[in-house]
């Protein structure tokens, strides 16, 4: 059995059939288990993807930026270990996509054991550079600091932000989201994981909506209407109605979402009342 912290008081039990990885990378505890939602990752007891569920996960957190976005032809990828999103970008017409991830041990066993995402050979390709996605496990903060690149979609996809001190702490903070900001083409887009939308788990959601907010002259939400997790998108330019302009673009966008519809982007398009209030 596998406990995952949900919030103060609060522990999801996963029931484990199946135990495939069990092992401490350099960064984190890292497991890959079949639950009653197939093959299962779990970082740091936390689940980070199901069989199950990772497309509504990874389409929530990378179509709105394919069409929020003036041009999907460079997108930089930081974590999201699977190589999920990377491989929707370039089903979208991404000509680069760049890829960095810290834990070259996660992204390899996620590539060995999981079935969605890479396969070793794909990820063979992308750690050598040889085609549009290129793998480098290097510190994102780092990468973004001193990075001369500059791309249409920034793309972070991060285990949920800490209470406590952990090094990915750094990559939610206002200052990080300036330096992603600062790398964006004219119409780019910044978009992160950004937490749960639920009262007792939405401190990393509201935070993140303030400071996008505080860096970001236009921001839109995608709060998932089929899992527990909220996304937010931001442009350094000013966009009247950004959800208008997702919709208009829905159906010429390259890669066609299977749990994505225009629907879907209007109604979950309003961040929740206590994370909206937030700012006042």
């Amino acid at each position: 059995m596998i406990r995952e912290p949900l919030a103060a008081g609060m522990t999801r039990h996963w029931d484990v059939e199946e135990v495939v990885v069990d092992t401490r990378t350099e960064f984190q505890h890292l497991v890959i288990a079949r639950t009653a939602q197939g093959l299962s990752l779990f970082c740091d007891d936390d689940r980070q993807s199901t069989e199950f569920s990772q497309l509504t996960y990874h389409e929530a957190l990378m179509v709105p930026a394919l069409l929020l976005a003036d041009r999907v032809d460079r997108v930089l990828v930081i974590g999201s270990s699977e190589g999920v999103v990377c491989q929707m970008a370039v089903a979208a017409g991404a000509s680069v996509v760049d890829h960095i991830d810290i834990d070259s041990q996660a992204v390899r066993l996620c590539a060995e054991h999981l079935p969605y995402g890479y396969t070793l050979d794909e990820l063979a390709l992308a750690e050598k550079g040889e085609g549009p996605i290129r793998v480098q496990y290097i510190d994102g903060y780092e990468y973004i600091r001193t990075t001369s690149e500059r791309y249409d979609i920034v793309l972070v996809d991060l285990p949920d932000e800490r209470e406590e001190e952990a090094q990915h702490n750094r990559l939610y903070g206002a200052e990080f989201l300036a330096l992603c900001k600062a790398l964006l083409t004219p119409g780019g887009v910044v978009v992160s994981q950004a937490g749960c939308q639920t009262m007792w788990r939405n401190t990393t959601l509201t935070r993140m909506w303030q400071r996008f907010n505080e860096v970001f002259d236009t921001v839109a939400y995608y709060g998932s209407d089929e899992h527990e997790w909220a996304y937010l998108f931001g442009r350094a330019d000013e966009v009247a109605d950004p959800t208008a302009l997702m919709v208009e673009r829905l159906p010429g966008c390259g890669y066609q979402p299977e749990t994505i519809d225009d629907l879907a982007l209007v109604g979950n398009s309003i961040p929740p009342y206590l994370v909206r209030h937030s700012l006042a």
